[in-house]
Protein backbone atom coordinates (compact mmCIF):
# COMPACT_ATOMS: atom_id res chain seq x y z
CA UNK A 1 0.00 0.00 0.00
CA UNK A 2 1.18 3.26 -0.71
CA UNK A 3 1.69 6.01 1.80
CA UNK A 4 -0.88 9.36 1.27
CA UNK A 5 3.19 11.09 1.68
CA UNK A 6 6.00 11.79 -0.48
CA UNK A 7 9.43 12.50 0.74
CA UNK A 8 8.53 13.16 4.16
CA UNK A 9 5.90 15.37 3.09
CA UNK A 10 2.01 15.43 2.76
CA UNK A 11 0.96 14.85 -0.68
CA UNK A 12 -2.84 15.10 0.24
CA UNK A 13 -5.03 17.95 2.66
CA UNK A 14 -7.97 16.67 4.49
CA UNK A 15 -10.52 19.39 5.26
CA UNK A 16 -14.12 20.59 4.79
CA UNK A 17 -16.24 21.02 1.84
CA UNK A 18 -15.97 24.65 0.18
CA UNK A 19 -18.12 26.33 -2.66
CA UNK A 20 -15.25 26.33 -5.14
CA UNK A 21 -14.94 22.69 -4.67
CA UNK A 22 -17.55 21.95 -7.27
CA UNK A 23 -14.86 22.80 -10.01
CA UNK A 24 -12.01 20.78 -8.01
CA UNK A 25 -13.78 17.38 -9.24
CA UNK A 26 -16.61 16.45 -6.12
CA UNK A 27 -19.59 15.57 -7.96
CA UNK A 28 -17.07 13.55 -10.32
CA UNK A 29 -16.30 11.94 -6.97
CA UNK A 30 -19.68 11.52 -6.23
CA UNK A 31 -20.53 9.86 -9.31
CA UNK A 32 -17.63 6.71 -8.25
CA UNK A 33 -20.18 6.28 -5.44
CA UNK A 34 -23.72 6.53 -6.65
CA UNK A 35 -26.14 8.00 -9.05
CA UNK A 36 -25.25 11.79 -9.01
CA UNK A 37 -26.72 13.61 -12.01
CA UNK A 38 -24.51 16.78 -13.37
CA UNK A 39 -25.09 19.49 -11.17
CA UNK A 40 -25.34 23.30 -12.21
CA UNK A 41 -23.33 26.00 -10.13
CA UNK A 42 -26.21 27.54 -9.17
CA UNK A 43 -27.22 24.23 -7.71
CA UNK A 44 -24.03 23.81 -6.41
CA UNK A 45 -24.17 26.96 -4.78
CA UNK A 46 -27.89 26.83 -3.35
CA UNK A 47 -27.11 23.15 -1.63
CA UNK A 48 -24.04 24.42 -0.57
CA UNK A 49 -25.70 27.17 1.35
CA UNK A 50 -28.46 25.59 2.38
CA UNK A 51 -26.63 22.85 4.18
CA UNK A 52 -24.01 25.62 5.50
CA UNK A 53 -26.78 26.79 7.75
CA UNK A 54 -27.10 23.51 9.90
CA UNK A 55 -23.05 24.68 11.02
CA UNK A 56 -21.10 21.70 12.41
CA UNK A 57 -23.81 19.69 12.92
CA UNK A 58 -23.68 18.56 9.14
CA UNK A 59 -20.32 18.48 7.94
CA UNK A 60 -18.36 17.35 4.85
CA UNK A 61 -15.03 16.93 4.47
CA UNK A 62 -12.79 16.55 1.07
CA UNK A 63 -9.11 14.95 0.90
CA UNK A 64 -7.34 17.34 -1.68
CA UNK A 65 -4.67 16.45 -4.00
CA UNK A 66 -2.14 19.14 -2.82
CA UNK A 67 -0.22 19.17 -6.43
CA UNK A 68 -3.42 18.78 -9.09
CA UNK A 69 -5.96 20.87 -6.89
CA UNK A 70 -8.41 17.94 -7.42
CA UNK A 71 -10.33 16.22 -4.86
CA UNK A 72 -10.02 12.74 -4.46
CA UNK A 73 -11.90 11.71 -1.72
CA UNK A 74 -15.17 13.01 0.62
CA UNK A 75 -17.38 11.76 3.42
CA UNK A 76 -20.53 13.19 5.25
CA UNK A 77 -22.00 13.46 8.86
CA UNK A 78 -24.70 14.58 10.19
CA UNK A 79 -25.81 14.82 14.02
CA UNK A 80 -28.77 13.62 14.81
CA UNK A 81 -30.39 14.63 18.12
CA UNK A 82 -32.83 12.59 20.16
CA UNK A 83 -34.81 11.89 22.83
CA UNK A 84 -33.16 8.64 23.68
CA UNK A 85 -29.92 8.05 25.56
CA UNK A 86 -30.77 11.29 27.78
CA UNK A 87 -31.45 13.67 24.64
CA UNK A 88 -28.21 12.06 23.53
CA UNK A 89 -26.90 12.82 19.45
CA UNK A 90 -25.85 9.91 16.99
CA UNK A 91 -23.47 11.03 14.03
CA UNK A 92 -24.74 9.13 10.45
CA UNK A 93 -21.82 8.44 8.24
CA UNK A 94 -22.49 8.60 4.53
CA UNK A 95 -21.07 9.24 1.17
CA UNK A 96 -18.20 8.03 1.52
CA UNK A 97 -15.74 7.78 -1.73
CA UNK A 98 -12.07 7.32 -2.22
CA UNK A 99 -11.14 8.40 -5.78
CA UNK A 100 -10.55 5.04 -7.74
CA UNK A 101 -6.44 6.23 -8.63
CA UNK A 102 -5.72 6.55 -5.82
CA UNK A 103 -7.34 3.37 -3.57
CA UNK A 104 -4.56 1.92 -0.94
CA UNK A 105 -3.19 5.24 -0.17
CA UNK A 106 -4.95 4.76 3.39
CA UNK A 107 -7.41 8.17 2.59
CA UNK A 108 -10.49 6.14 3.61
CA UNK A 109 -9.40 5.89 6.67
CA UNK A 110 -8.14 9.17 6.90
CA UNK A 111 -11.99 10.33 6.09
CA UNK A 112 -13.34 8.17 9.10
CA UNK A 113 -11.24 9.17 11.28
CA UNK A 114 -12.39 12.50 10.68
CA UNK A 115 -15.67 12.18 10.40
CA UNK A 116 -15.48 9.81 14.01
CA UNK A 117 -13.57 12.26 15.81
CA UNK A 118 -15.77 15.29 14.94
CA UNK A 119 -19.21 13.26 16.32
CA UNK A 120 -17.36 12.75 19.23
CA UNK A 121 -16.68 16.49 19.54
CA UNK A 122 -20.02 17.19 18.99
CA UNK A 123 -20.84 14.76 21.54
CA UNK A 124 -22.12 11.90 20.11
CA UNK A 125 -22.52 8.43 22.34
CA UNK A 126 -22.14 6.19 18.58
CA UNK A 127 -21.13 6.95 15.19
CA UNK A 128 -23.29 4.94 12.20
CA UNK A 129 -23.23 4.34 8.58
CA UNK A 130 -24.58 1.75 6.14
CA UNK A 131 -22.46 -0.08 3.89
CA UNK A 132 -22.23 -2.88 0.79
CA UNK A 133 -20.90 -5.90 2.49
CA UNK A 134 -17.83 -6.06 0.21
CA UNK A 135 -16.77 -2.69 2.29
CA UNK A 136 -17.48 -4.64 6.03
CA UNK A 137 -13.82 -5.66 6.65
CA UNK A 138 -12.86 -1.71 5.49
CA UNK A 139 -15.25 0.11 8.39
CA UNK A 140 -14.28 -2.78 10.84
CA UNK A 141 -10.82 -1.81 10.62
CA UNK A 142 -11.81 1.46 11.52
CA UNK A 143 -13.70 0.19 14.70
CA UNK A 144 -17.20 -0.41 13.40
CA UNK A 145 -18.83 -3.69 14.25
CA UNK A 146 -22.17 -4.91 12.11
CA UNK A 147 -25.34 -4.31 14.75
CA UNK A 148 -28.80 -5.12 13.12
CA UNK A 149 -30.07 -4.77 9.11
CA UNK A 150 -30.03 -1.57 6.79
CA UNK A 151 -33.55 -1.87 5.22
CA UNK A 152 -34.85 1.07 3.13
CA UNK A 153 -37.51 2.32 0.96
CA UNK A 154 -36.96 4.38 -2.11
CA UNK A 155 -39.35 6.81 -3.51
CA UNK A 156 -37.80 7.54 -6.92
Amino acid sequence: MQDATQNGERKFNIRKLELTDKNKGFIELLQQLTICNSVSDKEFQDRFQELSVYGDDHLICVIEDKGSGKLVATGSVFIEKKFTRSCGKVGHIEDVVVDATVRGMHLGKEIIDFLTKHAQLMGCYKVILDCKEENQPFYEKCGFKPKEIQMVKYFI
